[in-house]
């Protein structure tokens, strides 16, 4: 199905709304720096949002990096073969120099070297979590359950944002955020809300885990997905 467009009044809204609940978090907590992997599908269906998404993504980076509360590391895939990966960094200049120079070029979707990379990563330093954003699924789900499912034995919840919906990939999101412990969420521009309180969401688990986590969806509630629901059932 066509990508929807974000509504590019929701990027500031939706930063803003990430930033405010880390900061938060971070003050009750008392945590010191948590550690993020933020991966993006960059192949050519990505295209009709790209652009709003890489600035969600860059200006989001960027305050988070000023916040001193998280740590992030880019992953991105495209093409046939390419998947690269940025430095653990809170330096909002590399991280929006990075983003700049990452277009969308066609093929295949890589999601089991992103989450074999997390697996990687998890064993270097402790990782808080693993956020995907993408819409399509064209790999063995075996493998990506194989794979998510060792990231949740090493306590690493992977959050799926699907961007438009539909399958297999919804199927495929779900599954892998379920066997990590993670949340799955899918989001376009008729449920901006949807991606805000996901992003507020995930920073109250970096920030401060499971019971900030909690804590949050108590306080706010609503139409918020239940995330720490899907988590539990993991």
């Amino acid at each position: 199905m066509p990508n929807k467009t974000l509504k590019p009044g929701a990027v500031s809204q939706t930063v803003a709304a990430f930033l405010d609940t880390a900061k938060a978090v971070s003050v009750q907590t008392g945590q010191t720096l948590g550690h993020l992997i933020f991966a993006m599908d960059a192949t050519a269906s990505r295209a009709p949002s790209w652009d709003v998404a890489m600035s969600i993504q860059a200006d989001m980076f960027a305050e988070s990096a000023a916040l001193g509360g998280l740590e992030v590391q880019l992953v991105f895939y495209r093409g046939l073969l390419e998947c690269q990966s940025s430095g653990w960094t809170r330096d909002a200049a590399e991280l929006g120099r990075l983003m700049s120079t990452v277009g969308f070029l066609a093929g295949r979707t890589q999601i089991e070297r992103v989450l074999r990379h997390a697996l990687k990563e998890s064993n270097q330093k402790k990782v808080n979590a693993l956020v995907f954003i993408g819409d399509a699924m064209e790999e063995n789900v075996d493998l990506l359950a194989d794979a998510a499912g060792q990231l949740g034995i090493r306590g690493v919840p992977v959050f799926m944002f699907q961007e438009g919906g539909g399958e297999p990939a919804a199927a495929a999101f779900k599954h892998i955020a379920k066997v990590s412990g993670g949340a799955y969420c899918p989001f376009d521009s008729s449920s901006p809300g949807a991606l805000s309180a996901l992003l507020r969401a995930v920073a109250a688990f970096v920030s401060g885990g499971a019971k900030a986590l909690e804590d949050y969806e108590n306080r706010h509630g609503g139409s918020l997905m239940r995330l720490t629901d899907q988590m539990a059932k993991r």
